[in-house]
């Protein structure tokens, strides 16, 4: 990938805090104007790696680049052309959407009247344009979200980085975060988002990285890790007896997973699974398409922990 195309590289990586590795020699790189995901549980890494490309931390070893500036040494020059949307609300709750905005323009040592100037179109992208004196503590949590993502293109950013931005919401407001996000991705905005919601991450990532206690374990476009990690149809199977099914389907599948009271079962051929199954009471059977939550079990043998 050609240095003048990227936003952020990272080459072999390590972290470590009280003797624990949370990042383990990682490596990947980030197109401009691309969404790249870093998925995986939380403990996997995700955070540590935001506040390292913010230069908040230092790597123990390996290199980060961040628009072509070396951090942390030069974080702050980088700083001023990224945007964040940190894991948890950080908003001024006393004040009003229109002041947390002005307050947050003048970090960036931009005149009142900027600010003023771009109050219009960032209310209109956050949908709070009817709550521009409202106090921030009488939104709903989804409304202070969307404030935070405004807040966090106050400096017109050529990269966004989100740490986990939809944790907390409930599905409405999710879809709606989404949204304003797949705008920004249109207007060449470069993402960098954490999270370890599957579906998040297939709709919006162009490429991304899963993680596994901090050592990358795919990297990959979504539907093609799930083509080539997992490749066929994936049925769930509640009730009985996970492991006597296991033997009996074993004939049948590509590759059979028993997490908890579940069996899952890999099958390119799903009707020769429901033959055997047939008659047998106290099941509860669920066919699907194969998702980026199969790929994590598919590599790591366990479903991902929220």
């Amino acid at each position: 990938m050609n240095m003048s195309t990227v936003a952020i590289d990272i080459a072999g990586v390590k972290k470590s805090f009280g003797g624990k590795i949370i990042v383990n020699e990682l490596s990947f790189s980030v197109a401009r104007g691309e969404c790249f995901g870093l998925l995986g549980p939380n403990g996997a890494g995700k955070s540590t790696i935001a506040r390292m490309l913010l230069g908040m931390i230092a790597p123990d070893e390996g290199k980060v680049t961040v628009l072509d500036e070396p951090v942390p040494a030069r974080a702050r020059v980088a700083r001023v052309r990224i945007g964040v949307v940190p894991q948890f609300d950080n908003l001024e709750l006393g004040f009003t959407v229109r002041e947390n905005l002005v307050v947050f323009g003048r970090y960036f040592g931009m005149s009142a009247r900027k600010i003023e100037a771009l109050l219009p179109s960032l209310l209109e992208f956050a949908r709070l344009e009817s709550k521009v004196d409202v106090r921030v503590a009488e939104l709903s949590g989804g409304m202070k979200r969307r404030l935070t993502l405004a807040r966090a293109l106050i400096n017109d950013p050529h990269l966004l980085v989100m740490d986990e931005p939809t944790t907390g919401l409930d599905p409405h407001a999710r879809h709606l975060i989404w949204e304003r996000l797949r705008v920004l991705l249109a207007r060449g905005k470069t993402i960098l988002l954490t999270t370890h919601f599957m579906e998040e991450a297939e709709r919006l990532c162009d490429r991304l990285c899963v993680l596994e206690d901090g050592r990358k374990i795919a990297e990959g476009k979504p539907q093609a890790l799930i083509d080539e990690k997992v490749g066929c149809n994936v049925i769930e199977i509640y009730g009985g007896h996970p492991q006597e099914l296991r033997e009996i389907l074993k004939p049948y599948v590509r590759h059979l997973e028993v997490s908890g009271e579940t069996l899952f079962c890999y099958a390119q051929y799903p009707e020769q699974v429901r033959i055997q199954l047939r008659g047998r009471a106290g099941l509860r059977i669920l066919q699907r398409p194969a998702n980026l939550e199969d790929v994590f079990m598919r590599l790591t043998g366990r479903e991902m922990e929220k």
